[in-house]
């Protein structure tokens, strides 16, 4: 169990990322494809994304991606920089700006005395040709691993905010924390934030700020830092649900977006992207942001749809909130009637972080570039 101590200064400084760190994505998928976990809903993507990883010659490059950073109950953390970073190349940046010393320790860490191979010993002794290597590996990867999958991930965690947003307004941090049952219990008696975790592990914030970062790859359980001096993260599940990668792969609109081919008929492409969009609830803004739609755009799309049954509104403090109706799930999910006599019918519808797995014998991780 991981236990969080606040005082009441610590929880004025509580925040949560305004977006999708790519960094703790990239590790957290880095992750998924070293196990078999959430395989309901993330064997789909995996299979996807080892096919794209061979066809781009990629596949021993993330097998060295994965030495640097396994599947297992310490990884270094100066690959998840800073507090909800929200630019791949700000985090990359920083990555390879890490100092030496905490480069040199890291990496150490992950290896075991004496077990280092020469290509984590030029990472670890800061070696710029080592360093530009793994920052090509790790755009590469994301190109291929996270990228595609962009809008999902952003429309997953803009539909996450405006949850934590309300229970912070109505009732402060106390009621933001009460939010993330069950992945997080929130004891505001002693002031102490509970995760499941693979060892007993206490942290003190000392007047840092926690960040809260939701994450589309993360699965089961949060993800903290090893190092408990560092700025810290607390990285939540975003918990997508089976099927959305074949919802995502379905025809792409104008621009871009994933659309179902005979609503996008019915309705046009945009506001059928809307409406897919509207599976989880967005304000007016999140639903510009993640379709890259002006406001006023938005806003009339979303009246539109209201209008025709298939959208409800709902004032939520500053924002409007939109979500899908019954008769809008029905209609996305393929569940509506056929006309008579036409067609065949629609088918049916830290050094102590992470969960409870095993660790990688420091003795089996060696060879490859880092």
């Amino acid at each position: 169990m991981l236990r969080i101590h606040f005082t009441s200064e610590d929880l004025t400084r509580l925040r949560v990322a305004t977006g999708p760190d790519p960094m703790w994505e990239l590790v957290l998928s880095l992750h998924l494809l070293q196990n078999r976990q959430a395989a309901l809903v993330f064997d789909p993507w995996r299979r996807e994304v080892r096919a794209g990883l061979a066809r781009a010659g990629l596949t021993d490059t993330v097998a060295d991606l994965a030495r640097l950073c396994p599947f297992a109950t310490y990884f270094p953390d100066f690959l998840t920089p800073g507090q909800g970073v929200t630019e791949l190349e700000t985090g990359i940046d920083r990555v390879l700006s890490t100092p030496v010393p905490r480069l040199s320790a890291e990496v150490s860490q992950l290896y075991g005395p004496g077990r280092m191979p020469a290509g984590a010993r030029r990472l670890a002794a800061g070696d710029r040709a080592a360093l530009d290597r793994l920052g090509d590996a790790l755009r590469r990867y994301y190109a291929v691993a996270v990228a595609p999958y962009a809008a999902e991930i952003g429309a997953a965690v803009a539909a996450d905010r405006p949850v934590r947003a309300q229970a912070a307004l109505d009732r402060g941090s106390d009621g933001l924390l009460a939010t993330y049952q069950p992945d997080l219990t929130w004891r505001d008696e002693n002031r102490v934030l509970e995760a499941p975790y693979p060892v007993a592990s206490e942290k003190w914030l000392d007047g840092r700020a926690l960040t809260l970062i939701p994450a589309f790859f993360c699965v089961r359980h949060p993800v903290a830092l090893a190092d408990p001096g560092l700025d810290q993260v607390l990285v939540h599940p975003l918990t997508p649900r089976p099927g959305w990668l074949e919802r995502a792969g379905a025809d792409r609109g104008e621009r871009g977006e994933a659309v179902r081919p005979a609503v996008a008929q019915l309705v046009g492409h945009t506001r059928a992207a809307v409406l897919e969009v509207l599976e989880r609830p967005l304000s007016t803004t999140q639903l510009g942001s993640v379709l890259r739609l002006a406001l006023s755009t938005a806003s009339r799309h979303a009246s539109v749809l209201r209008e025709a049954g298939l959208v409800v509104s709902e004032r939520c403090g500053p924002s409007v909130v939109h979500r899908r109706t019954a008769l809008g799930d029905a209609l996305m999910n393929g569940a509506y009637p056929a006309p008579p006599a036409r067609a065949c019918p629609a088918p049916p519808g830290g050094a102590h972080r992470r969960e409870a797995r095993a660790a990688v014998p420091a003795g089996r991780v060696s060879g490859g570039v880092w």
